[in-house]
């Protein structure tokens, strides 16, 4: 697979599509990337927090809700530059 996978674990995500009337409302959280079975991509589990339960969603199905959790600052409030003490 070119690329290797879209999303990572941890992220949140959304079905693009809305095929299933039975789907709950997002977003999902992906929480495992499986094994891809073919060249073009991959499968997710997602789970939202209103089911009990995991979905497995195709990646083309899936859009970004937010950045990966390795782009989120962890504590943002260190990115404000600081003025140096007199």
């Amino acid at each position: 697979m070119m690329g290797g996978p879209k999303f990572v674990i941890g992220q949140s995500v959304d079905f693009e599509r809305t095929t299933l009337a039975s789907r709950a409302k997002g977003p999902y959280e992906v929480t495992r990337v499986l094994p891809a079975d073919g060249p073009n991509s991959c499968t997710y589990r997602v789970k939202s927090k209103v089911e009990p339960f995991e979905r497995a969603a195709n990646e083309y199905d899936l859009i970004a809700v937010a950045a990966p959790p390795s782009e989120r600052l962890a504590t943002p409030w260190l990115s404000v530059a600081r003025k140096p003490r007199q």
